[in-house]
């Protein structure tokens, strides 16, 4: 081949430049595929933010369960993260302002707070690490959460209460556990265990008064109904003698925080089956308020979750539960506190004494006993061989 063949080769093997612009042609299937595979990486991609999104939703709306049980059932998270940061930011309340009742509405929203970042330990730093859209959605799926809940064990509880008061007090017109019409003080067994302690249901001047709404018998939140107390009997020159420890109070608490099936077993202590961390559950007071809230809406006769009922406010009636435990006036009442409270541990989960198991405690059972028992055999048949 002549160096002129050759040359002229070359040149039609190069790339044909049609201008000076650097433009490299190429094939429309070319360009198909590369826009192909381009897409195909952006869906990737939207597929795995929207897995990490919802594996993210799920998270928070499971996290959020533990919100209307164990922090706060009527006011909302973002009054609680508001009190924080405004104590952060410009010191405690009592530098601001002499209104004692606004004090007390703000430091019972800081105690809300504290036992939030107890409960949800990770919250509190979140909170600081996200912008404000991922917070609010953060918020949205708490409450979302929190919510379900609520309207789980709202529903639970309004099957089992009829049960309870069937089987303890076989009224002569039962309880049907779906519906709750007939509940309610225009029934005569619900009405009694509604009825505000400082007056007696057998009296029909009292149960007519109550039942017409009339002014001389106002049922508030500001009354503890008779449900509260054990064996439903008030003692009126000590209004705090067996307050909260009824045994329908008992069964609400066992079906909402063991198991439904566990609520039948009311009237002695529990099984034993004391874990660390059921035992710190007992002891939050603000189960024990959500429980009797939920009991008190059980035995009404309001169809749908709200927070009036009739004169009742229920947000009253939980904040007023709330500061029974929280707020009290020196070390003698809550020494008391601390007695209920250790009441409620024993008799929802029982006695726990394995702190007691020193290793001196164990070397004395069979356990031990018969792994040396073992050894010392071995030993014997060993030396003898």
């Amino acid at each position: 081949m002549s160096v002129s063949g050759a040359d002229h080769q070359v040149e039609s093997q190069a790339l044909s430049l049609p201008n000076l612009s650097g433009v490299v042609p190429t094939s429309i299937e070319a360009r198909a595929k590369c826009r192909i595979a381009a897409l195909e990486e952006e869906l990737e991609s939207m597929r795995q933010e929207r897995g990490i999104k919802q594996r993210k939703t799920t998270y928070y709306v499971a996290q959020g369960r533990v919100i209307r049980q164990m922090v706060v059932l009527y006011t909302s998270l973002e009054d609680l993260i508001a009190e924080n940061d405004c104590r952060y930011e410009e010191g405690s309340p009592e530098d601001n302002t002499t209104d004692s009742f606004l004090l007390f509405r703000q430091d019972r929203l800081q105690r809300g707070y504290i036992v939030l970042a107890q409960v949800l330990p990770w919250l509190h730093a979140k909170l600081g690490q996200l912008d404000i859209d991922e917070c609010q959605d953060m918020l949205k799926q708490l409450k979302r959460g929190a919510d379900a809940a609520r309207g789980d064990d709202t529903s639970t509880l309004k099957d089992l209460v009829a049960s309870w008061v069937n089987q303890d007090f076989r009224p002569s017109s039962l309880l049907k556990s779906d519906d709750k019409q007939m509940r309610g003080f225009v029934h005569d067994i619900c009405g009694n265990l509604l009825c505000p302690s400082e007056w007696d249901w057998g009296d029909n001047t009292v149960k007519a008064g109550i039942r017409d709404r009339t002014v001389d018998y106002i049922v508030s939140e500001n009354s503890w109904p008779l449900f509260l107390y054990e064996k439903y009997t008030v003692n009126y020159g000590n209004l705090e003698q067996g307050l909260f420890k009824s045994k329908i109070l008992v069964q609400a608490f066992k079906a909402i925080f063991t198991s439904p099936s566990s609520a039948r077993e009311a009237d002695g202590d529990g099984d034993g089956a004391d874990i660390l961390e059921n035992n710190r559950r007992a002891r939050r007071q603000l189960n024990q308020a959500k429980v009797k809230t939920c009991v008190r809406f059980a035995l009404s006769n309001i169809l749908s979750w709200r927070t009036i009922d009739g004169d009742f406010n229920y947000e009253g009636f939980w904040n007023n539960v709330v500061d029974f435990f929280e707020d009290v006036p020196g070390p003698i009442t809550q020494r008391r506190v601390n007695l209920l409270l250790e009441w409620w541990t024993r008799k929802v989960f029982g006695n726990n004494h394995r702190q007691d198991l020193t290793p001196e405690v164990i070397s004395h059972m069979s356990v031990t006993t018969l792994a040396q028992q073992r050894k010392e055999l071995e030993d014997a048949i060993f030396d003898s061989e």
